[in-house]
């Protein structure tokens, strides 16, 4: 599946703004995001961006490219403003297409997918008649991901983890979309051994699963944001856990500094463990 993800705006032009933000650096980090768990996730998966820095490109740009290319898909990601009522999610794709088209039906799934996950009243499947929909040679699809406008969804924009989980619904829906497999999860690394002598290793878990497939998205997260990390399992009382471990030190104070630097970037559920 080769996909074009286009986060938009750019460079002189911010998009939307409000509450502190600007929509080209929030589309910006959820497209990079996106990228990240098709190509760490899944077989089969190939990506463009439109841009993977804050520069301009015209709409034209954006759709030759994406045709040029010969792209399957074209994914663009916005975020929306309007009254400070305003909030929740929807997507659009071309007013032109029957009820029939396939990209009607990814449209069904990218929708289900992402509302799953975004924490974000459903404003529900619409239409419209948007360059990048009715210039793209492929089927089409724009997200608008919450209201900047809005003090409840543009707090949610400035968590790191609710980014995360807004990239994982859209590359869930894509998945269903076009049936990727997902890669086989990788043999765990060993933990790092402690020095020897006396003392214990401190290490950090970034959060502990029942799932496999929920700690492998986890460390996908991680990677994401250049943190290294890695699945582990373990059996506690007969039954398997799926470990993320970010780190191991001899230096309980390191340990710690790593910590709140790990619950800063959002994932409020890690924690250090002493052997």
């Amino acid at each position: 599946m080769k996909l074009y993800v286009d986060p938009g705006h750019g460079g002189n032009d911010p998009g939307a703004q409000g509450n502190g933000l600007n929509e080209k650096d929030i589309t910006l980090d959820i497209a990079q995001r996106i990228r990240s768990i098709l190509l760490n996730d899944y077989e089969d998966a190939e990506v463009m961006m439109s841009r993977t820095d804050d520069a301009a490109k015209s709409l034209s740009q954006r759709t030759n490219e994406a045709n040029a290319w010969g792209a399957q898909f074209y994914l663009s990601i916005h975020i929306n403003s309007g009254p400070s009522s305003a909030l929740g999610y929807e997507d659009y794709i071309y007013s032109g297409l029957p009820d029939s088209a396939a990209t009607a039906k990814y449209q069904d799934f990218l929708h289900e997918e992402i509302a799953k996950l975004n924490q974000l009243a459903d404003r529900g499947q619409k239409r419209a008649n948007f360059h990048v929909l009715r210039e793209s040679a492929m089927p089409a699809l724009l997200s608008e991901n919450g209201f900047i406008s809005n003090a409840h969804d543009s707090e949610l924009m400035k968590q790191p983890s609710w980014r995360q989980n807004v990239a994982q619904g859209h590359a869930n829906g894509l998945a269903r979309a076009f049936g990727l497999s997902r890669k086989a999860a990788p043999a765990p690394a060993p933990a790092p051994n402690p020095a020897p002598g006396p003392g214990k290793l401190y290490k950090l878990i970034a959060g502990s699963f029942t799932s496999i497939e929920n700690a492998n998205n986890r460390a996908a997260s991680l990677h994401s944001q250049g943190i290294e990390a890695f699945v582990k399992a373990v059996t506690i009382s007969g039954k398997t856990w799926y470990r993320v471990q970010a780190g191991a030190f001899s230096s309980p104070e390191n340990a710690q500094a790593h910590l709140g630097q790990i619950r800063q970037a959002g994932y409020s559920d890690a924690f250090l463990i002493a052997e």
